[in-house]
């Protein structure tokens, strides 16, 4: 049983750490979008990747782990992501995605820099493995973890992906229609609660990073059609 100790401890961690992803996003890309958004989006990331870290070892006093996944995992983790891909394309093509006015995305694109295939194709590199490994850590790992502390494991794993789905819904909307931002931050959404049932299952952050690869491969998958196709 969670003593109150570790519930308050749970409650200040989460209050540092689930409003900074939206408020780098917003920084970034709606509030002051130029070098002093984007400098505060970088800060962001590096206390994502730094605040977690610090917390367990120094504040909880915890022990450093590979996270090896208990009793398997990473077959369930592969299979998920199959699925969870294949459900991005057939949505993509069900609700006209491919269709959609590309203005305001390419010229978000264009001001990211991934405006060429090449630049495109490294860019979904970096965010395919290293942005996926970093947000199974923060949310899966940590935002979960702290949560299952405050509440039943049911309302942990919806909760972690509210806090993940978040920042993504402050970014989507800045060139999505209404309706897309919707659709892509329930696919986020759903993308969360699996993923935090894979952590809760195997203990593991691989299992979800896997299948968070394969989902992100579909995601990019669709952005080059739309973009070069």
């Amino acid at each position: 049983m969670t003593s109150p100790d570790e519930r308050r401890r749970a409650l200040i961690a989460l209050a540092l750490l689930a409003p900074v992803p939206s408020l780098g996003t917003a920084a970034a890309m709606i509030l002051v979008p130029g070098p002093v958004g984007q400098a505060l989006f970088m800060a962001a990331k590096i206390w994502l990747l730094v605040f977690p870290a610090f917390w367990y070892l120094v504040v909880e006093r915890g022990r450093l782990s590979w996270s090896p996944p208990i009793d398997g995992g990473m077959g369930v983790g592969l299979l998920t992501g199959l699925v969870a891909g294949a459900v991005i394309g057939l949505a993509a093509l069900f609700f006209g995605i491919f269709d959609m006015d590309m203005g305001q995305l390419a010229g978000e694109v264009d001001e990211m820099g991934l405006a060429t295939p090449r630049a495109y194709l490294l860019g979904a590199l970096g965010w395919t493995f290293a942005n996926s490994l970093m947000e199974e850590y923060v949310y899966r790992w940590f935002v979960f973890s702290q949560c299952e502390r405050l509440m039943p494991r049911f309302a942990a794993v919806l909760a972690s992906a509210t806090v993940f789905t978040t920042h993504h819904v402050i970014a989507l909307s800045t060139y999505l229609p209404w309706h897309l931002t919707a659709l892509a931050s329930l696919g986020v959404f759903l993308g969360g609660v699996l993923w935090a049932v894979l952590y809760a299952r195997y203990r593991s952050i691989w299992p979800g990073w896997v299948s968070h690869i394969i989902a992100d491969v579909a995601v990019f998958a669709v952005g080059w059609e739309l973009l070069f196709g």
